[in-house]
């Protein structure tokens, strides 16, 4: 037989921390080869697509000063030169500097980046390190409710309570109140099914999803 036979699954809870019944998950996401390389490439293209052209010095036509000839062309032994802002000379302008125009955009294509984000949550699946979360929308819109949620899952999840950070992948629509739930809390992230990448995910120790947001995910 060459069809897989391994069954996935993820432990769900609702807002109130109670255990309910575990969902499958979908192997051709959560069940891939490690490709550390692939890894690699993605986070650095995005690393280098945030990146901004900021640096930029001054010709010889931009710094301030006289343009008067130093000294005579001939007659004084010295070498031929122009005016004092030339490259050559101290507090003169650079050359072949930067101008604030490079170009740091790289490209992964969709292909590439899709298996990546499968090979984030194949990682995170073979260390136990998800869970799903139903009805997370209706949480109240408060940061001390939000507190009170992962306080109660650490009590019950080992591999959450030894976590440092926490990525909470919130539904596609981006609800209001589950942003105020969490946003104050520094140790969690929010990402929608719409933002997911690869370095935001890899800085995480453990992923939460809403129910919402992994069936989009498992289609």
């Amino acid at each position: 037989m060459t069809a897989k036979t391994k069954k996935l699954s993820i432990d769900q809870y609702n807002i109130k921390a109670e255990k309910l019944e575990s969902l499958s998950l979908s192997q051709d996401i959560f069940d891939q080869k490690d490709n550390p390389t692939l890894l690699s490439q993605a986070v650095r293209v995005y690393l280098s697509n945030q990146r901004k052209a900021r640096a930029k010095t001054k010709n010889r036509s931009e710094v301030r000063g006289s343009t008067k000839k130093i000294w005579a062309q001939k007659g004084t032994g010295r070498a031929r030169h122009g005016d004092r802002r030339a490259p050559i000379f101290v507090g003169g302008g650079v050359a072949h500097g930067p101008r604030g125009v490079q170009n740091y955009k790289l490209k992964l294509n969709k292909k590439m980046r899709g298996l990546a984000i499968k090979l984030v949550f194949s990682s995170f699946c073979k260390n136990k390190a998800l869970l799903v979360i139903k009805d997370l929308s209706k949480i109240e819109a408060k940061t001390k409710k939000g507190l009170q949620l992962i306080t109660r899952l650490k009590a019950k999840d080992k591999v959450l309570s030894k976590s440092s950070k926490i990525a909470v992948i919130i539904t596609p629509d981006d609800k209001e109140n589950i942003k105020r739930s969490f946003r104050n809390l520094d140790f969690c992230s929010l990402l929608s099914t719409e933002s997911l990448n690869v370095y935001n995910l890899s800085q995480a120790n453990f992923l939460i999803f809403s129910r919402k947001a992994l069936l989009n995910i498992n289609k």
